[in-house]
């Protein structure tokens, strides 16, 4: 992304973008017995992207309130709350920068 042009806006748009797909991979293992629900923690997210780093670090399994037996940790409640949470905030990113 061309940081000098969009700021810090283009790399919150990029790190959203990668949330949407790990959020919705989370959504798509719902009922996949012992997969393990993952989020990504955005401000240290976006701080290793400013500094030219990996955002796997802050790439963190999700603790559930209530696993399943079968050892999934997906809440769906949770994870579609997420999800819609972080695309209005890059939706809201991405029209910002079409203003620009």
């Amino acid at each position: 992304m061309a940081e000098g042009l969009f700021g810090v806006h283009g790399l919150a748009l990029e790190v959203r973008g990668q949330r949407m797909g790990l959020l919705a991979s989370n959504i798509a293992n719902a009922s996949t017995p012992g997969f393990k629900a993952r989020d990504i923690d955005f401000k240290a997210a976006l701080g290793a992207a400013e500094n030219n780093g990996s955002i796997e670090a802050a790439t963190l399994y999700r603790v559930p309130t209530q696993p399943s037996m079968d050892g999934n940790t997906v809440e769906l409640a949770t994870e579609q709350t997420a999800f819609a949470e972080n695309a209005v905030q890059y939706q809201t990113t991405l029209s910002f920068l079409n203003g620009r």
